[in-house]
């Protein structure tokens, strides 16, 4: 099932008690909220065009065929400032996977 946001889309691809794995789509210009995690920690592998990954205040860019970790309570967002969308596929893993750990620093969406 695919869920809309303003920012664009993802896709739960498969999960378990163990992981999930969603398939994210970050459309031209748009980005995802500076944030956070509790309870797992996320694999990023780069599927469709490039984007600029933020990982603590550091800065570095991801293309196609690249991934990148994001340790748990590790703060993190995506910004794609391209004219094609960003596709990464997203691999959760830890002890909990609900939406409701998102813990929001910056959001250009008013969510909190």
């Amino acid at each position: 099932m695919k869920v809309d946001k303003p920012w664009g889309s993802y896709e739960i691809l498969s999960e378990s008690s163990e992981f999930k794995i969603k398939k994210i789509v970050v459309k031209e210009n748009e980005s995802l909220s500076y944030q956070y995690h509790h309870k797992r920690n996320e694999n990023w592998v780069a599927i469709q065009g490039e984007a600029i990954f933020t990982l603590d205040d550091k800065e570095i860019v991801i293309k196609k065929g690249q991934s990148v970790f994001i340790p748990k309570l590790s703060k993190h967002k995506i910004r794609n400032e391209n004219k094609e969308n960003f596709v990464f596929i997203e691999v959760q893993t830890g002890e909990y996977f609900g939406e409701d750990d998102i813990v929001r620093l910056e959001d250009k969406y008013g969510r909190k």
